[in-house]
Formats: structure tokens, C-alpha cells, sequence
């Protein structure tokens, strides 16, 4: 009976002398390649190298060496079709029952700082994905391993059986599927963010330009799917997103609901970076407001705390101190915070740990905590504490959002205002210490769900009207929230005033300045409502909806 043949050809080498091992004592041969091939012969095992299969020499640098029909015909040969199993005898071409490959390092390679753009090249693997494709279409009798995680499960199968179940060969030949559209997603988002980002090569400078960068590329595997906007602002016909699981979740929004959690394949940035340091797993939910913190927090330079619920901002202070950030935040709306997530943009040092410690919250998320601050919050064995990577702070350049059938993919909204663009649409112009809680409500207001209203003060929110579905309606809870401290305080919109009602209750309040994007048809309206009570209005031009 002649010997089952497998053919063996891998990047990562962990476990792959021992599963030869254990092959070559079931009786079976085994071909290899290049640094497969030596790795195994300098183990004293067995090894059948692959020009001795082919007849020809591997060519082209290693580029060349299983790209051949005595391979290729060997894995794809149906078992059950007579015509096959003739072709191969006459052909002389031994069919090959197991392929155990795993492909060049392509991603962890563009991952370096200052990778090449030859070198990223020539860890694209062909052979590999070629061999994986042809074994995992003929899984009805070709068992195919692409992870070292399935050795020990495949020499079970293998010592109990003598081969493997019809059943875990599909599994596995999913599993490869997977593997290698990813694999390509992952080089399809490197090509499309260097091409699209590379330099005109028609002109003399362009090519002088070319020719000094040409040894050093961007680390784009790091932003792997911000290639998903060329630089003229459109979109790739298809869209490949390359993604790989952090975890499976215990329920998604509510309990009935599965989750799980993906990130951009070596990412620096956000959630899927950070370093959890104390409490349970992340939920759905908390990676969700986290991650509406962190992005909050990061529109800010000076000390910053926010405090999020159902990832809407309850609290956002800015102070000289993390400490003072904090408990402006904290007093913004003492109800709101407990039970909730916050985010600071500085190391949380002792001070600002022990009043974090008084109340209940889900996470703290920081760029460091200093080892009293750690000692302090730890003693809360569920509260989650989240070292974020400073890199967090420049957001990613996409934003999607599934539908039914579909996706919807667009840029992110990282807008910086311009103060010199604005326009003062009223007769009074804002005051100095006006135009700073302009500013800092404006930041704040752009990561409220719409329709949104923001109050400010000393640097302090002090009322938030979040997702209604009127403007008055949002200005209403905000200025109800904020009560006697809406006088002198300041009023952000996300979007414009389609009636005057929003201004009267702002002036009736107390309200002194507003900013707003314009635009409205009735703009005027709202205008004379300022003008009547001395009021000033900064119109930015640009809306920020958040949905």
C-alpha cells in the first residue's frame, strides 16, 4: 500500500518537527521546502525535498518552487473519479493527502517602523496561499492545517482513525478560507494606502521625490483600513477589511444578544491597544462608551477628564490639574457619573484616584496611572482600568456603520475649528472669556448624539440635551440640567436653529453667547433673538450630526 504523502511548508515553525514526528512514526512521507525542509533534516527526520517531487530546481530566489502540476495535481486530484486517478499514474504524480502550510509573515513584516517597500513585496506569498486555496477546494480528501493550534487535534485523528473526519476537514478548510482572505485584505489595504498616497511619477520632480523615499514606506498595516479613502476622497470599488477577534463577549447590547470584539490588525490605537490593568472583561457596551470617552478626551490638550453614559458625555471638565478636571466633571452632573466610564488625558496620579474611588464607576481609561493611583483603584477587584497608548489620541480616518444587507463606510469627524473662519452673525462680538467656553463647548458638543445642545461654564459642562428629536426639546433638558449656572454660561448646537424657540429659552435662561453651524432659512430669526437681548452668535459653517 503506498505511504500517505504530506506536504509540508511553513513560515512559523512552532510544533512543526514534532507534528513530523509524529507523522513519520505513523508511517507517513513527508515533502518539504527551502527552510522547512532544512529545519526538519537538521532534526534527523525523514524529508522528501520538493525538486526531488517536481524535477526542478526551486528558481527565482525561492519565489519559484511549488508552483508546479506534480504539486498542484497532487492535492486537487478528485479520489473518486477514475479518470483522475489514471491521470496521475500515467503522469507518474504521487497524490498528496495532508498539506501543513502557513504563509509568509506579510503583515508583521509591514508592521515594522521603516519596512521597505521591497521588503514588504517580497514577503507576499504565493506558493502558499495557492497550495492552502487548491487543498481546502479538495477537502473531500485532503485534510489542510494552516494553524500549529490543530497539530496536536490532527495527530489525535490520525493515531485514533488512521485520517481525518470528513466533518473537521471542512472546518479546517474554512479555517483557511478565512486565513487567506484575510491575508489578502491585509495586502490589498497596504497597496491601495501606498499607491493611493504615493506621489504623481510623471513628472521630472515627482520622480526625484519617488527616488528618496523609496527605501522607506509608511507602517501601514498599522492603519490597514484607512485605505478605504483615496486621497481625492473616494472609494475603492471593492472594500476588503481585514479584522482579527480580540474576544468573544459575553452578550452584546443586552443579554439575548451575541458579540464579539475585532481589532485592525497591529493597531496602535484605541480599545483594541490599550492594556486592561484591573477588573473584569470588557462588555459591549463599555468598549462602546470607552471608546466615545477616549475620543472625547483627546479633543482636548489641556488637563481633561470626561465622563460618559450610554456614550454621551454627563460631565467634561478642563482644569490645571488632572485632580480640578476631575471634579469639575464629577460635579457636572453628580447623578449621571456613577455607574459611568471616564476618561482623563493625563496620568491619574493619588489625589485624583482616591476621590475616583468614593463613587462606583465601570472604567477608567488614562494614559497612566501612577502606582498610588493604581494601588488606591485596585482595591475595586471589578473596576476595569485601562492604560490607553498615547498614539489613541490621532483617531482613525474611517468611521462604519452596518446596515441590513450592507455598510456604511465614511471619513471620521475630526474636524479642528477654525476661530479666524467663524462668522459673529450679531451686533455684539464674543469677549475674550467667551470665546474660550465657545471653543470648549464646541468640542464637547461634537460627540453628543444629535440632536444635540451643549452648556458651558468655567470650563465645565453643565448641561447636556443628547438625542431628541427636536432642538428645543434637547435645549430644554440642557438648560433644565443647568439651572441658576445657565447664567453667563455659554450654548453649543450641532446643528442649526430651524425656529427662534431655542434662542428665547436660552435668553429667558440667562444664556450670553452661542455657537451654532448656521444656515437655516430662519437664521435671522434667531439673530434678532440675540441682538434683542444682548446676546453674541459665532456661526462655524460646519454641522457635526452625530447619529
Amino acid at each position: 500500500m503506498m505511504k500517505k504523502r504530506a506536504l509540508v511548508s511553513v513560515s512559523d515553525k512552532t510544533g512543526i518537527v514534532e507534528l513530523v514526528r509524529e507523522l513519520t512514526a505513523l508511517g507517513w512521507e513527508v515533502v518539504s521546502t527551502g527552510g522547512t525542509y532544512r529545519t526538519l533534516e537538521e532534526a534527523g527526520l525523514p524529508v522528501v525535498g520538493i525538486s526531488d517531487v517536481t524535477g526542478f530546481p526551486e528558481i527565482l530566489d525561492g519565489r519559484v518552487k511549488t508552483l508546479h502540476p506534480h504539486i498542484h495535481s497532487g492535492i486537487l486530484a478528485r479520489r473518486d473519479l477514475t479518470q483522475h486517478s489514471d491521470q496521475l499514474a500515467e503522469l507518474n504524480i504521487t497524490p498528496i493527502d495532508l498539506v501543513v502550510v502557513n504563509l509568509y509573515p506579510f503583515q508583521e513584516t509591514v508592521a515594522k517602523e521603516g519596512v521597505a517597500w521591497d521588503e514588504a513585496i517580497e514577503n507576499i506569498d504565493i506558493g502558499g496561499p495557492s497550495m492552502l486555496r487548491a487543498a481546502a477546494k479538495n477537502c473531500a480528501a485532503v485534510t489542510v492545517v494552516v494553524d500549529p493550534a490543530d497539530y496536536a487535534a490532527l495527530v489525535g485523528q490520525l493515531r485514533a482513525h488512521g485520517e481525518t473526519s470528513p466533518t473537521w476537514r471542512r472546518r479546517l478548510a474554512a479555517k483557511v478560507f478565512r486565513h487567506t482572505a484575510f491575508y489578502d485584505s491585509v495586502i490589498a489595504a497596504y497597496f491601495t494606502q501606498e499607491t493611493e498616497s504615493a506621489p504623481d511619477t510623471t513628472s521630472e520632480a515627482a520622480v526625484a521625490e519617488k527616488a528618496a523615499v523609496t527605501k522607506e514606506v509608511s507602517t501601514t498595516a498599522k492603519k490597514a483600513i484607512t485605505a478605504a479613502t483615496a486621497s481625492d476622497g473616494t472609494y475603492p470599488e471593492r472594500l476588503t477589511l481585514p479584522f482579527e477577534r480580540v474576544q468573544t463577549l459575553r452578550y452584546g447590547e443586552n443579554p439575548h444578544q451575541s458579540a464579539a470584539f475585532y481589532r485592525e490588525p497591529n493597531t496602535i490605537i484605541g480599545l483594541p491597544a490599550s492594556e486592561q490593568l484591573n477588573g473584569k472583561e470588557l462588555s459591549y457596551n463599555n468598549i462602546n462608551d470607552a471608546n466615545a470617552a477616549w475620543e472625547m478626551v483627546s479633543e482636548f490638550s489641556a488637563p481633561a477628564v470626561v465622563a460618559v453614559k450610554h456614550m454621551n458625555p454627563c460631565g467634561v471638565g478642563l482644569g490645571a490639574t488632572v485632580r480640578e478636571a476631575y471634579e469639575k466633571a464629577y460635579a457636572a452632573d453628580p447623578t449621571s457619573i456613577f455607574g459611568g466610564i471616564v476618561a482623563t488625558n493625563r496620568p491619574v496620579d493619588e489625589a485624583t484616584a482616591r476621590r475616583m474611588h468614593d463613587i462606583f464607576l465601570e472604567i477608567v481609561l488614562a494614559p497612566d496611572f501612577t502606582s498610588e493611583a493604581l494601588a488606591i483603584l485596585q482595591t475595586k477587584k471589578n473596576l476595569r482600568l485601562l492604560r490607553m497608548h498615547t498614539a489613541g489620541v490621532a483617531r482613525a480616518t474611517y468611521k462604519m456603520q452596518s446596515v441590513q444587507g450592507g455598510l456604511l463606510v465614511q471619513q471620521a469627524d475630526v474636524h479642528k475649528l477654525d476661530q479666524d473662519a467663524c462668522r459673529i452673525a450679531t451686533k455684539r462680538e464674543p469677549s475674550a472669556a467667551e470665546w474660550e467656553q465657545l471653543l470648549f463647548a464646541w468640542r464637547v458638543v461634537k460627540h453628543v448624539k444629535s440632536n444635540a445642545i451643549v452648556l458651558a461654564k468655567d470650563n465645565q459642562t453643565i448641561g447636556v440635551g443628547a438625542g431628541q428629536m427636536n432642538r428645543v426639546g434637547a435645549a430644554k433638558i440642557a438648560l433644565e440640567q443647568a439651572g441658576e449656572k445657565a447664567r453667563g454660561a455659554v450654548l453649543a448646537s450641532d446643528a442649526f436653529f430651524p425656529m427662534p424657540d431655542t434662542m428665547e429659552a436660552a435668553a429667558a435662561a440667562g444664556i450670553t453667547a452661542v455657537i451654532q453651524p448656521g444656515g437655516s432659512k430662519r437664521d435671522q430669526d434667531s439673530i434678532d433673538v440675540c441682538d434683542a437681548h444682548g446676546m453674541t452668535m459665532v456661526m462655524t459653517g460646519v454641522r457635526h450630526f452625530k447619529h
